[in-house]
């Protein structure tokens, strides 16, 4: 019988030749360092899909430094055009227009029911009543694009639809009268009425068809909406009272911005002329409605109130030290006070942190792209002469993002306008820059996407730009 075989053991080979130890622990070793490897690889893969965004802002920012145009004469130029706009647009605009603007926005959020507002402007609300309440609230105001974003941003977080927020967001820029007037008298009687009648319709055609694109999500915020809103508290003060005091804010925010007119005679110029005067009695006013109506201490006011004073006598032709001065006491008397100016001075705060920034970063590349509006920056202007001749649909679509993208302050469109013409500009295009340039901006993009999201933000940029080319295409078809 042949014997048994036995089973092969660790350390030998099949017919029973040994194994040697070193060559065991080579295999051993071999497999536990591929294992290493392949470990060390998903580690070194995990960890590049953590850091690879990061690396690659890094590597962008080091390449745009490293080939720098630092001594080409149009670079350099650009970079002092977005230095010197950001400063115009501190000087004219941050002092003038967006600090009552802020202060607007923070009573909105403090003083205005949200009842009210969702009863008058909320997605549920009657289209007849809160499409012209937008529309003419922003007619009254007559601000730049940036200064209606603080506003806007009040009343969409106080719970307004989509659609009269919208409505007020284009409604406040475009919709200006004297903007209209002032078309119509350098521009011609045609273009003049074109952009009064395109910019009422557009006001209420986008904020329908916000509405309408987003109407999901409208309904889930609207039933969010209702389901949160409290029984309506007792008013701390009767109505009139809270419309006075709103309407001496927005009368110093029209008066103190009100624009010089080409003439020299005439209600414009007299209110021109005036309007410090005007100015100063409605913030006494306004101090005195503080005092009885909000319980602010009279003694608070009466110290500020003749601070103010003495620096107007002193500077009388510096209107912004006492205009600046009151902000500042403002902001102190209102901070030191306890109750609902406190609050009102912590909401106004909030919408500065959230705006300025983006407003100011904002300007500052429109200022290196484009210039000032009599400058130049990195985009030649024979370039966008030369894209803005005739009436043909590349010339519109141009001229609407064109002005889609620049900063117009409040009436300074009417001039870059006429001067495009004088370099062979169409009317039609000229339509198109009216009605979407004052309505929109670089920096006003940034903070009306912070405010209600990237989607709306792009809808309401498209849908402003697609009907101002259309717009164009149809009235230089007419004209031209």
């Amino acid at each position: 019988m042949a014997p048994e075989e036995k089973a092969p053991v660790a350390g030998t080979r099949v017919g029973g030749q040994p194994l040697s130890m070193d060559a065991s622990e080579s295999c051993a070793a071999s497999r536990t360092n591929g294992l290493a490897g392949m470990l060390r690889e998903w580690v070194a893969i995990a960890y590049w899909k953590a850091e690879w965004k990061p690396l690659a802002w890094i590597t962008t920012i080091f390449l745009i430094c490293y080939y720098l145009p630092v001594g080409n004469a149009r670079f350099d130029n650009a970079v002092m055009e977005a230095f010197h706009l950001v400063k115009w647009y501190a000087q004219e605009h941050v002092l003038l227009c967006l600090v009552p603007a802020f202060f607007i926005a923070g009573a909105i959020a403090v003083f205005v029911s949200q009842e009210g507002v969702m009863k008058y402007l909320g997605p549920t609300a009657p289209k007849y009543i809160s499409y012209p309440v937008a529309s003419v609230s922003g007619t009254v105001l007559a601000v730049c694009s940036c200064t209606v974003l603080p506003l806007f941003a009040g009343i969409w977080m106080r719970g307004a639809g989509l659609g009269p927020a919208t409505a007020f967001l284009y409604s406040g820029p475009a919709i200006n009268v004297l903007a209209i007037i002032l078309t119509a008298r350098i521009l011609g009687i045609e273009l003049g009425i074109a952009r009064a009648v395109g910019a009422v319709a557009f006001s209420v055609v986008i904020g329908l068809l916000m509405r309408l694109i987003f109407r999901k999500e409208e309904q889930e915020r609207a039933d969010a909406a209702a389901a949160v809103i409290m029984p309506q508290a007792d008013e701390a003060r009767p109505l009139w009272k809270t419309a006075v005091y709103f309407a001496l804010m927005v009368g110093i925010l029209v008066f103190a911005n009100w624009g010089k007119p080409t003439e020299t005679i005439g209600l414009w110029y007299a209110i021109y002329s005036s309007k410090w005067f005007v100015t100063a009695a409605l913030a006494a006013l306004f101090a005195v409605a503080l005092v009885a109506w909000f319980d602010v201490s009279a003694l608070k006011v009466s110290i500020s109130g003749a601070i103010v004073g003495a620096l107007a006598l002193a500077f009388p032709s510096e209107p912004l030290i006492p205009y600046t001065a009151g902000a500042v006491l403002l902001s102190l008397v209102t901070t030191t006070s306890n109750g609902e100016t406190e609050e009102w001075f912590n909401e106004s705060w909030q919408f500065a942190k959230q705006i300025i920034p983006l407003l100011l970063i904002g300007v500052l590349v429109a200022g290196f792209l484009l210039g000032r509006p009599d400058k130049e920056g990195m985009i030649p202007n024979v370039w966008v002469a030369g894209l803005v001749g005739g009436n043909s649909l590349g010339a519109n679509v141009f001229a609407s993002i064109f002005g889609a993208f620049m900063y117009f302050a409040t009436l300074t469109e009417v001039p870059i306008v006429e001067g495009l013409i004088g370099s062979g500009m169409g009317k039609g295009p000229a339509l198109a820059l009216l009605l979407a340039g004052p309505a929109l901006s670089l920096p006003s993009m940034l903070v009306i996407r912070s405010v209600m999201g990237t989607k709306k933000t792009v809808v309401f940029i498209a849908l402003v730009c697609v009907m101002a080319t259309i717009s164009g295409m149809i009235f230089g078809a007419v004209v031209d």
